[in-house]
């Protein structure tokens, strides 16, 4: 896991808790700034995986050349 992947979870996690909070306390600003925040957490962890996946690739590409 890369820094984009935990960056985006930990963004996800928080935009979940404000968007839980802005419902419970009936904050719609603050319901929609975690929507927000969620939707930009997942977005930055699919990008860190997709980074990862194409790492990975260059990786095993660069091992078969060795060969």
């Amino acid at each position: 896991m890369n820094r984009d992947e935990m960056d985006g979870k930990k963004d996800n996690l928080a935009g979940r808790i404000k968007e839980a909070a802005g419902t419970v306390t009936g904050n719609a600003e603050l319901e929609r700034e975690g929507a927000d925040q969620r939707a930009g957490g997942a977005l930055k962890e699919g990008f860190g995986r997709a980074k990862r996946k194409v790492g990975e690739a260059l990786e095993d590409l660069g091992e078969d050349v060795k060969r």
